[in-house]
């Protein structure tokens, strides 16, 4: 194969998920079919890595210094919903009407992994307690092990500085069955269970 070829699979091959036979194909195609199509890549790839960063104060991804959520007066300030990536950012804003503001950990604490707290930018969501008018912190984290300690961390956190800290529920999906899911699943879901 040409060197450039190589090095397009290569490029290719650090996206999640995507493996050599991935990679090689996504690479044929824009070359045997969508050469515009691997253009338009080139150029959008290139605009984001160069302008986009991080919002300083939620540190979801933005171009500007401080993201349009942050900024949006119609936003409760007094809610911030506290999740690991920007891609929560998106999901829960695509499949909600949530309102509030975000805090991103862009991880979650993970000791054996050299990810503690000043990792994870915790002094920022802690100034943001101690100065903004926060009632209710919605911890939305994922529910692994290390989404759970980070929860917890952040919960107590929350109590220092006498606000709420909510969970969101995990558990059954809808239209899922029982025997189906695994035994973490089913038992998130029973000892999350409410009043019907």
């Amino acid at each position: 194969m040409e060197a450039a070829l190589d090095e397009l699979m290569a490029a290719l091959r650090c996206l999640p998920g995507v493996g050599n036979k991935s990679a090689r194909r996504m690479a044929l195609h824009l070359l045997e079919r969508d050469r515009a199509g691997a253009r338009r890549l080139a150029r959008a790839l290139e605009v984001a890595a160069e302008t986009i960063g991080h919002c300083s104060v939620c540190r979801t991804l933005t171009a500007a210094m401080t993201c349009s959520r942050c900024l949006d007066p119609d936003r409760d300030v007094g809610v911030i919903c506290v999740v690991e990536t920007p891609g929560d950012v998106l999901a829960i804003e695509a499949a909600t009407d949530f309102r509030g503001q975000f805090h991103v950990l862009l991880g979650r604490l993970s000791p054996l992994d050299g990810i503690g707290p000043e990792e994870l930018g915790l002094d920022r969501l802690e100034a943001r307690l101690r100065d903004a008018p926060i009632r209710e912190l919605i911890l939305a984290t994922n529910a692994s092990v290390e989404g759970e300690v980070t929860a917890h961390y952040i919960a107590e956190m929350a109590a220092r500085h006498g606000v709420r800290a909510t969970r969101i529920a995990q558990g059954v999906p809808a239209g899922g069955e029982l025997e189906y899911l695994d035994a973490g699943t089913l038992t998130h879901a029973l000892s999350g269970r409410r009043d019907y």
